[in-house]
C-alpha cells in the first residue's frame, strides 16, 4: 500500500500535468482569439477605408470635371463651374414649374427625401431614423459589389423605400464619355441591383444632375435613352448643401427646411456617404420640422411621380 508521501507526489505530478496542459492550451487559444478579433476589426476598418476612398475618388472626379469646364472658353453667360446650386436656380427661373396640377389643386405639399451615392457606413443609421419616424425615402445608389453592402440594398426595398439608380461607377469622365458608355453603366447597375434584390429599378438620377456639363455627350441623348427603356429621371429643387461643403447639422437643417413653403412639390437632395455624418445628425430635425408643417406629407419617389427636372 503506497504511503502518504507517494500519493501526494502523484497528486502534485497530476496537478503539474494539468497546469502544463492548460498553459499550452491557453498559449494556443489566446493568440487565436486575439487574431480572430483583430481580423474582424481590420476587415471593418478596410470597409470604412474603402468607403472613404470611393467617396474621395467621386469628389476628385467631380472637381476634375469642373476644372476642365472652368478652363474651357465659355460661349454663354452661364457660370463657369456648374454646381447643384446653379441647377436649382436654373430650375426656379423656368417659366413653367414641374408641379403637377392635381397636386396644386389638392393643396397637399409633397416632400421627397432623397439620398445620393449610397450605400455607405451610414445607410443603416439613416434607415433606422426613417423607421423610427415611419417615413419613406428614396435612395439613388451606386454600384458596390461587396457582400457587406448587399443587405443594405435589400433592406432599402424591404422597408418600403425606393431604390433608385445613380450610375454604377459614379466616375463622370467614364459615364459621360459617350452614349455607349452611359448605356453600359446604366445596364450594369440595373442588372446588379436585380441580381441582389430581385427588383428592377426604374428611376434614375444623373450624377451631377441632368443639367451638369461634365461630359462630351449631349444630355438629351442620355435622357432619350432612359425614356426608351422606361426609366424616369429625377433632379431636385431643394439642396441640403452637403455635396460640396462641410456643413454642420444646423446649416443642413436650414437648407432643407427654411424655404419649403415655396414649393407644392419639394425634392430634397442629400447624400448617403462615409463623410456625411452631419447629414445623418440633421435628419431627425429635418423630418420633425416637415411633419409639423400643415398639409404636408413625406413620400418616396415612384415611377408614377411627376418628375422635377432641371
Amino acid at each position: 500500500m503506497p504511503d502518504i508521501t507517494s500519493r501526494d507526489r502523484k497528486k502534485r505530478v497530476q496537478r503539474l500535468k494539468k497546469l502544463i496542459i492548460y498553459s499550452i492550451l491557453t498559449a494556443i487559444l489566446l493568440p487565436t482569439v486575439i487574431c480572430i478579433f483583430l481580423g474582424v476589426w481590420v476587415y471593418r476598418l478596410k470597409d470604412q477605408i474603402g468607403d472613404l476612398q470611393q467617396e474621395l475618388t467621386c469628389q476628385e472626379q467631380e472637381a476634375a470635371s469642373m476644372q476642365v469646364e472652368a478652363e474651357q472658353p465659355q460661349e454663354s453667360e452661364e457660370p463657369e463651374i456648374w454646381t447643384e446650386e446653379d441647377s436649382i436656380r436654373a430650375w426656379e427661373n423656368q417659366e413653367k414649374t414641374a408641379v403637377p396640377e392635381s397636386t396644386a389643386q389638392t393643396g397637399i405639399r409633397k416632400v421627397y427625401l432623397t439620398f445620393d451615392d449610397g450605400p455607405s457606413t451610414y445607410t443603416d443609421e439613416i434607415l433606422d431614423i426613417l423607421k423610427e419616424y415611419d417615413v419613406k425615402a428614396t435612395f439613388f445608389v451606386v454600384g458596390r459589389d461587396k457582400k457587406s453592402y448587399e443587405a443594405l440594398y435589400r433592406r432599402i426595398i424591404e422597408e418600403g423605400h425606393t431604390l433608385g439608380m445613380h450610375s454604377y461607377s459614379h466616375v463622370y469622365e467614364d459615364i459621360y464619355s459617350s452614349k455607349e458608355a452611359f448605356v453600359k453603366d446604366v445596364n450594369e447597375l440595373q442588372d446588379y441591383l436585380y441580381e441582389v434584390t430581385g427588383t428592377y429599378s426604374d428611376v434614375y438620377r444623373f450624377p451631377g444632375g441632368s443639367s451638369n456639363r461634365a461630359g462630351s455627350v449631349e444630355m438629351a441623348e442620355l435622357e432619350s435613352y432612359l425614356n426608351e427603356i422606361g426609366v424616369k429621371w429625377y433632379d431636385w429643387n431643394v439642396s441640403s448643401g452637403d455635396a460640396t461643403a462641410r456643413l454642420d447639422k444646423d446649416a443642413i437643417v436650414r437648407n432643407c427646411t427654411e424655404n419649403l413653403e415655396r414649393y407644392r412639390t419639394a425634392v430634397i437632395l442629400m447624400h448617403d456617404a462615409a463623410d456625411k455624418k452631419s447629414t445623418v445628425e440633421a435628419l431627425p430635425e429635418i423630418i420633425e420640422t416637415i411633419m409639423k408643417m400643415d398639409d404636408t406629407v413625406i413620400v418616396p419617389i415612384t415611377s408614377d411621380t411627376v418628375p422635377i427636372q432641371h
